[in-house]
């Protein structure tokens, strides 16, 4: 106690009263800041045409991720990804083969719609995988499930078809990337949902390893 009172003594003589605590952000803050500069952002067109931005949810400590293409009209609505008839086809066939929908964290590529669900353009997609990459760096998942074309390409660099990628495994920065076919394609082709659940319980094995 004596030497802790002559060292405080000490930093009082030279001029210090008393020191800073450091201050650590968590690992929520951090991801609430991002969101928050995501709803600000005007880094392409499409702010001019949403509704909302759509950031993403889930579980910020998963160990899968789904990563889609874009929201669509009822996520730019409400704000939040896949809540349409893809998202609830998505979260019917999670529960089918045993993982907890609120254990995943889903995003998409574009936080913005597209103007009446065209494709994202090069330069949206550019503007908008910054945030993707603080996402998925944020997060660190065991396995990202890219759904469909535009995050396959974007998080794989395959530019094949996506019946020839999907079921594969690739890597991001050591994280590993299985392209699966978007819900939406379930939905207009329903004798692929038996792939995409076969495809899934790939994904579910490998976040076992």
């Amino acid at each position: 106690m004596r030497e802790l009172v002559e060292l405080l003594c000490f930093y009082k003589d030279i001029g210090v009263e008393y020191m800073q605590p450091v201050k650590f952000t968590s690992k929520e803050e951090i991801f609430e800041e991002l969101k928050e500069e995501a709803l600000r952002c005007k880094k392409c067109e499409l702010h001019k045409t949403r509704t909302n931005v759509v950031f993403g949810e889930g579980d910020i400590n998963a160990d899968l991720m789904f990563v889609g293409e874009a929201p669509g009209r009822d996520e730019d609505l409400q704000g939040r990804p896949f809540v349409g008839r893809a998202g609830r086809l998505l979260r019917d066939l999670l529960k089918d083969v045993g993982i907890d929908a609120k254990s995943v964290y889903i995003a998409n590529c574009l936080k913005c719609r597209p103007p009446n669900n065209r494709d994202p353009l090069p330069e949206e997609l550019i503007a908008c995988f910054g945030y993707l990459k603080r996402q998925i760096e944020l997060i660190q998942p065991k396995v990202i499930a890219t759904l469909g074309r535009y995050s396959t390409y974007e998080l794989t660099n395959q530019k094949g078809a996506l019946g020839t990628l999907r079921g594969k495994v690739f890597q991001y920065k050591n994280i590993k990337v299985v392209p699966l076919y978007h819900p939406a394609y379930l939905l207009r082709n329903p004798k692929a949902i038996e792939i995409f659940i076969e495809d899934l319980k790939k994904v579910k094995s490998l976040m076992m390893q």
